[in-house]
């Protein structure tokens, strides 16, 4: 039988079988050398004669002398044979007794039953799931902003994880609803398998670890096992970005050039990029507020991932570079290379910068990053200095080096995901956005900061379909149109508008920006919204509910609910029953 084939054993079960083997059977050889010799060696009765115990008597005698029970000399007073074999009994089964449970003890401590009992908890977890849930390999940095933002929005995840001490922090945070979070290879497919990407649930696989050549495996292995799952993937380095793509993968994302095109937007058109920031942050955390990058000479501390897709994205619009690095990497023509480290004052004179207007340092290393801000704070108190900040947890350091930009790789991939799982037409907003002036985009920051009320807002997708918005299509199809400032009525109070804004419509082959609220809805819309988490959860609740909807619409209120809408429909009968009596 192939191993594909195989019944779905319980490993628990499969464990304690595999270890207490052999305490089991010299258990059972114990027990049974006891109540063979028990009924082989003969006694005498109450009335002298000889008697021989039964099989069944025997190992009723060894149950409570095993057990140091001791109930006495029954039904009869022990011959001097029976009392040694007594003796004899007692040791033997308190031997076996000691080895079968030190056995035990020490196979429940053992971390393959630890492994096995996870392994349970998992299954039954994922059997448990009855909605759509996203499948999270790797928990890292990205990883727990990402479970924080998912659960944040009621949604369900899974953790993928090779980190025993990550998924023990994860299984001691109280995530509503529950995040099942198991240590597994997200290499390993049976592992994948295991975790539910098989699941008719798993709507999506985000491939987020550390390692690009593990996330090329997932995202390769979810493809190949579940074509019809959304894959996200991340991708440090073009060469993988490209291999990834080669097999279909849904979305590939990059932080240190989403980093990158965020500099050029921030140098280049600042209230974009402010409206960027805001609108693919995480969701209900602080609103931003970031200094402006100069543009001029920059100094580039390190020639990694991100020193090198900053450096190609600075040239294209024409900035003087100095990267300072110690190895002999190539550089692009026109890059000035000094070779030294950036936390040392003698580089940072020799990179020019007494004259240079920014400084970027991007190491792999959190500690070198903030020894070159401090290096080069004594030096130009005035320099304006951004830092890459690998790990969260060294956060108050950064805000305590007092940089004016910090770069987040972790939270940069997380907030692109966030985007593409919650609001499929971000991406081609932001950049059909680029093409409008800058009195648009500072109107378009200003009304998003007014309604933000300081949290980053939630930006969600409606699709009128009659799959998503039944109620909705089922209006216009009987000839009621229905106005886009309909849906976001405040169903509390109608006169007044939810805490929300219109983004994009899409329709067919055209797409508007910032539609107006008087723009009458067709099925087949896509529109695209921004606002706070209270406003999205009411238009979703208006759109499902038919009278609501209809007093959104006409301002008509009508009693909801299955006895009201009985009591319309035998009230209506009744109606056409006299009338046609009548014309009778």
């Amino acid at each position: 039988m192939s191993q594909s084939a195989r019944p779905n054993r319980n490993p628990v079960i499969t464990v304690l079988l595999r270890r207490m083997r052999t305490p089991l059977l010299v258990l059972l050889t114990a027990y049974a050398l006891a109540v063979l010799g028990f009924s082989l060696i003969p006694g005498q009765d109450d009335q002298g004669e000889s008697w021989r115990m039964s099989l069944f008597h025997a190992f009723y005698v060894v149950s409570y002398t095993g057990s140091t029970i001791g109930f006495g000399e029954v039904p009869y007073t022990f011959s001097e044979g029976q009392r040694l074999w007594t003796i004899v009994s007692i040791y033997m089964t308190v031997i076996a007794w000691l080895y079968a449970v030190g056995a035990l003890i020490s196979t429940l401590r053992d971390p393959a039953f630890h492994a096995a009992l996870d392994i349970v908890r998992l299954r039954k977890n994922i059997a448990r799931l009855d909605e759509p849930f996203h499948m999270i390999c790797g928990y890292g940095d990205t990883g727990a902003l990402l479970v924080r933002a998912i659960t944040e929005r009621g949604g369900r995840a899974v953790v993928v994880e090779t980190d025993a001490e990550r998924v023990q922090a994860l299984n001691l945070r109280e995530h509503v609803p529950h995040v099942p979070a198991m240590h597994l290879d997200a290499r390993n497919p049976e592992h994948l398998m295991m975790a539910g990407l098989r699941n008719r649930w798993c709507t999506s696989v985000l491939a987020v670890t550390d390692d690009d050549r593990t996330n090329l495996k997932i995202s390769l292995a979810a493809k190949l096992l579940h074509p019809g799952s959304h894959v996200i993937c991340r991708a440090e380095s073009s060469e993988t970005a490209d291999n990834i793509a080669s097999f279909g993968t849904d979305h590939i994302v990059n932080g240190y050039d989403h980093f990158a095109y965020r500099l050029h937007l921030a140098i280049r058109a600042p209230d974009l990029h402010r409206v960027y920031d805001w609108l693919t942050g995480i969701p209900n955390t602080e609103l931003p507020e970031r200094a402006r990058p100069p543009a001029g000479h920059w100094l580039i501390c390190g020639y990694g991932p991100l020193g090198r897709a900053v450096t190609e994205r600075l040239l294209k619009d024409g900035h003087e570079i100095t990267v300072i690095d110690e190895t002999a990497a190539e550089l692009p023509a026109g890059v000035q290379r000094v070779a030294g480290s950036g936390t040392q004052a003698g580089s940072l004179r020799q990179a020019g910068i007494a004259h240079a207007d920014a400084l970027l340092a991007c190491t792999s290393d959190d500690a070198d990053n903030l020894s070159t801000v401090m290096t080069a704070r004594q030096l130009r108190d005035d320099l304006f200095i951004a830092a890459r900040q690998n790990a969260l947890r060294n956060k108050p350091l950064f805000e305590a080096a007092n940089t004016d930009m910090t770069v987040e790789p972790s939270y940069i991939v997380s907030s692109q995901v966030l985007a593409i799982l919650n609001a499929s037409l971000l991406n081609s907003f932001l950049k059909a956005a680029e093409d409008c002036d800058a009195s648009w985009h500072r109107e378009l920051a200003e009304q998003i900061r007014k309604l933000a009320d300081g949290r980053i807002p939630v930006t969600w997708t409606l699709r009128v379909s009659q799959k998503r918005t039944p109620v909705l299509v089922n209006c216009l199809e009987a000839g009621k149109p229905v106005a886009l400032q309909d849906v976001m009525r405040n169903p509390a109070n109608r006169d007044s508008s939810l805490d929300c804004l219109p983004l994009m419509l899409r329709r067919a082959d055209r797409t508007v920006l910032r539609p107006a609220e008087d723009t009458w809805l067709e099925t087949g819309d896509y529109l695209l919204f921004c606002g706070t988490p209270r406003s999205e959860t009411s238009m979703r609740r208006s759109l499902r509910n038919r009278d609501l909807l209809e007093f959104l619409r006409t301002g008509v209120h009508r009693p909801g609910g299955w006895v009201w809408r009985k009591f319309r429909q035998w009230r209506m009968g009744g109606e056409n029953g006299n009338a046609a009596q009548k014309e009778g």
